[in-house]
C-alpha cells in the first residue's frame, strides 16, 4: 500500500523517529500506526511511550472529598480562557459535588440532578453553553472510598482550590490515625501525578500491555543474535525493570528515590500507628485521549480577512 506524507508526519510526531525510519516502519506494518510504533521500538529507534502533548482539549479537572471518600471529574471547554472564568469553574465545582453525592460513576453523575436545578448535569451544562458562549461537556468522573482510613486528593497546576489541569486520588485503608494516613496518601498522590503508573500492583497491569512489552523485548534481544534460552532470561530481566517503572508500589518514591513506594508505606505505618494498605488510585489529566485537530493559525487569519 502507498504510505502518505501525513502518515509519516503523524508517526514522526508520535515517536520522534527520523522520516525515513517512519516511512520504513509504516511500509513494514501496512500503515498500521500502533504496529509501526512497536516496530520502531523493537529496532531501538523510538522511545517506549508516544510523545506527550498530542491532546489539546481544554477545561478543568475538579476534585471533592469527605473523610473516607473522594471524587475527581473532568469538564471540557473549547478554550483555556473560558476554563479560567469563575462561572465555568463553579460548574466544575458543582459537578464534583454531585459526583461525591451519587458515588462518582460517570453515567450516574451525568444523569443526576444539577445543584439548584431540576435538570440533569448533562442538560444543565448544555444550557450553560448559550450563556458562556462556547461548547462545554462533562466527560468523566471516578471515585475512591475506604471503610476506615483516608482518601487524599491532589491537584497539579491548580487554577483555584480543587481545580486544575491534573487531579489524583489515593486511598489508604487503615485502622490507625486517619489524618496521618491522609498526609502520606497526599504525598503518594503527588508521586502519581509525576510518574503516571499503569497499575497499583504487577498483577493489575493490563495483560495486553504485558504481552506487548514481552514481544518487543524479545524482538530487541533477537536483534542482538542471542540464543533463545538467553533471550528468555533477558526478557525476564527487562520485564522486572518494566514493572519497576509502571507499577505504583514498585516505583522509586519521588520524595525519596532510595526506597520504593511500598517501602515508604511501611515507614509511614510507624507514624500512622497501624498496618496500612494503598487500595487504589485514580489519575485524570485534562484532555488525555482526546486529539484536537491541528490548524494553521496564519491560514485561519488569512481566510478570515477574505470574508
Amino acid at each position: 500500500m502507498s504510505i502518505t506524507a501525513a502518515q509519516v508526519k503523524q508517526l514522526r510526531d508520535l515517536t520522534g523517529a527520523g522520516m525515513m525510519d517512519c516511512k520504513a516502519a509504516l511500509a513494514e506494518t501496512n500503515g498500521d500506526m500502533d504496529a509501526a510504533v512497536d516496530w520502531l521500538r523493537a529496532k531501538g529507534i523510538a522511545k517506549a511511550d508516544k510523545k506527550a502533548g498530542r491532546t489539546a482539549a481544554e477545561g478543568l479537572i475538579g476534585v471533592a472529598s469527605e473523610a473516607t471518600k473522594a471524587v475527581v471529574v473532568e469538564v471540557n471547554s473549547e478554550t483555556d480562557f473560558v476554563a479560567r472564568a469563575e462561572n465555568f469553574q463553579q460548574i466544575v465545582r458543582n459537578v464534583a459535588t454531585v459526583a461525591l453525592t451519587v458515588g462518582g460513576a460517570t453515567e450516574a453523575v451525568a444523569d443526576a440532578k444539577y445543584p439548584g436545578s431540576q435538570e440533569t448535569v448533562v442538560q444543565a451544562i448544555k444550557d450553560a453553553v448559550g450563556t458562556i458562549g462556547e461548547n462545554m461537556a462533562f466527560r468523566r468522573s471516578a471515585a475512591l472510598s475506604v471503610s476506615s482510613g483516608a482518601v487524599a486528593t491532589y491537584v497539579h497546576n491548580a487554577v483555584a482550590d480543587n481545580l486544575g489541569k491534573l487531579g489524583v486520588l489515593v486511598a489508604i485503608e487503615t485502622a490507625g490515625n486517619a489524618e496521618t494516613a491522609r498526609t502520606f496518601a497526599r504525598q503518594v498522590a503527588m508521586h502519581v501525578a509525576a510518574t503516571n503508573p499503569l497499575a497499583l500492583t504487577a498483577e493489575e497491569v493490563d495483560p495486553a500491555a504485558v504481552a506487548r512489552e514481552k514481544a518487543i523485548f524479545a524482538e530487541q534481544a533477537r536483534e542482538s543474535g542471542k540464543p533463545e534460552n538467553i533471550i528468555e532470561k533477558m526478557v525476564e530481566g527487562r520485564m522486572r525493570k518494566f514493572y519497576e517503572e509502571v507499577v505504583l508500589l514498585k516505583q522509586a518514591f519521588v520524595l525519596n528515590p532510595d526506597i520504593t513506594v511500598e517501602a515508604a508505606l511501611k515507614e509511614a505505618e510507624k507514624e500512622i500507628g497501624a498496618p496500612a494498605k494503598i487500595t487504589g488510585f485514580v489519575r485524570f489529566a485534562l484532555g488525555e485521549g482526546i486529539e484536537k485537530e491541528e490548524t494553521d493559525f496564519a491560514a485561519e487569519v488569512a481566510a478570515a480577512a477574505k470574508k
